[in-house]
């Protein structure tokens, strides 16, 4: 009875396919000592399966809540977006003090609605600020100012910038490096050829023909340098989809990995399919990275796999130049042509002094695991 009245509640906001996964990492890990439920603002929160339940009104958007396009605020709101809104501020109103502590993981928008809702004590941790390019704006500092108790950032000037508004802030590093996924998929005992690639073809509206695009840029390389493959597949993403989307045939899974989704093939292309709770599995095993993904880019230059990246005139400028002076040369931006994207990945997987320069880059400008202790300790986890 004692120990039970201990145990505090917890509830872990996320808002967004990359953020479920760093807030399902963090909840796991507080599971055993306290009770955690998760509300997954955006999308189906598949990676808090097995972990702990979801609580709360999730919302479907076209762009799955990614704003790396753009006109993309624009489209949701056109396709009816904003009904998300009312639904999500009666929930955020109704857990007011039916929680010992809220944590937030992803951008200012849940901070947002907790100011509208009435929440005061928030613990933020920041996974959408770099620190590297645009700095938290005064409407910004105003929110976090009068809704969060901690804020956790990924870079000091960022913390210290709120430090000099009265906000209680620090910046035990970049805690997408403690949470990478990982499952029960053996990719190093798939590999046959002397290099392998991951595939992250994203978890939005685009991944279908990201994947098209990245499997005609392979279909494209030489024989005698083309890597072993592997995509990790987000939640939501259907593999009929991709199968359809990149021309190639579905196997059968013949393993007992619980992670394993089969293979597709064309040929002598045989692309291996896993699903995205064992994505640390196939960057583990891959030396670089073809990558649409958010999150996921930043956890695999952090673990030195240079990454290529497709640009596309849909793009927000603004986002991608901010992101870039973060990652620096470790990402290649190329076109979205299979042409560029082919001698990009040619050009890697022939050099190998490059390709250990990219990684060096990636590990340095990204940093290293260890945030996760700073933060549980925190949050008295």
């Amino acid at each position: 009875m004692g120990e039970a009245a201990t145990r505090q509640r917890f509830l872990i906001i996320s808002n967004g396919h990359g953020e479920d996964w760093i807030a399902a990492a963090l909840a796991a890990r507080l599971t055993p000592n306290h009770y955690v439920d998760a509300y997954p603002v955006v999308g189906s929160g598949n990676a808090y399966n097995g972990i702990c339940p979801i609580v709360g009104p999730r919302a479907r958007l076209e762009s799955g809540g990614a704003r790396t396009a753009r006109g993309s605020l624009r489209r949701d709101v056109a396709k009816g977006g904003l009904a998300m809104v009312p639904p999500a501020l009666k929930f955020m109103r109704s857990v007011r003090d039916r929680y010992d502590r809220i944590v937030v993981v992803g951008d200012v928008m849940v901070p947002l609605l907790g100011l509208l809702t009435g929440h005061r004590n928030l613990f933020y941790i920041d996974c959408y600020k770099t620190g590297a390019a645009r700095l938290y704006s005064a409407a910004e500092r105003f929110v976090l100012k009068r809704t969060c108790a901690k804020v956790f950032c990924r870079a000091d000037n960022l913390s210290e910038m709120l430090r000099d508004e009265g906000i209680d802030a620090e910046a035990p590093g970049n805690l997408m490096m403690d949470t990478i996924p990982r499952g029960d998929y053996d990719a190093a005992g798939r590999r046959t050829r002397p290099l392998a690639i991951a595939m992250l073809p994203g978890s939005r509206g685009e991944t279908a023909g990201n994947f098209s695009r990245q499997i005609a840029a392979l279909r494209l390389l030489p024989e005698a340098v083309t890597p072993d493959i592997f995509v990790a597949v987000a939640g939501d993403v259907s593999v009929e989809d991709l199968a359809e989307a990149g021309g190639l045939k579905r196997g059968n899974i013949l393993s007992t990995d619980g992670d394993d989704l089969g293979t597709l093939s064309e040929g002598n292309l045989v692309v291996h399919l896993l699903r995205g709770r064992a994505m640390g599995n196939a960057l583990d095993a891959a030396d670089i990275v073809l990558s649409q993904a958010g999150t996921a880019t930043v956890q695999s230059l952090g673990l030195g796999k240079p990454v290529i990246h497709m640009t596309s005139p849909k793009d927000r400028q603004s986002r991608f130049v901010d992101e870039q002076k973060l990652f620096g040369e470790a990402r290649i931006a190329v076109a979205g042509q299979p042409e560029g994207v082919m001698r990009a990945l040619e050009r890697l997987l022939t050099d190998s002094d490059e390709r250990a320069r990219l990684g060096a880059i990636g590990r340095e400008r990204i940093g290293p695991p260890g945030a996760i202790e700073q933060v549980l300790q925190a949050l008295g986890g």
